[in-house]
């Protein structure tokens, strides 16, 4: 678990880092997951868009550790993150406490919300969850 959210819900919560706009415009956003765990920041990769922890709470990172020797601030949990379609974005979510990868989805629901959903494998045990940008 990372923050209080088991693997799946860390998916969730690594997939909300783009919006939906062109990366120079969202470039340094930082998003809170809804325990406000952990703050990734949104960032170009190349043609793409990752996401970068910023700060996580000591849970979060004992948690991280269990499943990755790598610090969790610094890291890159966010990867290839492409826009699917306006404002729909979808990539791989590295999720340290598991060691693993899955893919991820963020739909923009306004300019401070967004909706981050994933599934382990196929559509099975999916969740949602919605982060919130957070003000500088």
């Amino acid at each position: 678990m990372i923050g209080g959210y088991k693997p799946l819900s860390v998916l969730l919560i690594l997939a909300a880092t783009v919006g939906n706009a062109p990366a120079s415009s969202i470039s340094g956003t930082i998003w809170r997951n809804p325990a406000n765990s952990v703050h990734i920041r949104a960032q170009p990769c190349d043609d793409r868009m990752c996401g970068v922890v910023v700060w996580a709470n000591d849970k979060a990172k004992a948690d991280a550790r269990k499943g990755s020797p790598d610090p969790l601030v610094g890291a890159q949990l966010f990867r290839d993150f492409e826009q699917e379609q306006p404002g729909v974005w979808r990539g791989r979510v590295f999720v340290p406490d598991i060691g693993r990868t899955f893919t991820g989805r963020v739909t923009v629901l306004d300019s401070n919300r967004l909706e981050a959903n994933g599934c382990l494998v196929g559509r099975i045990g999916c969740r949602s969850q919605i982060w919130t940008r957070v003000e500088k």
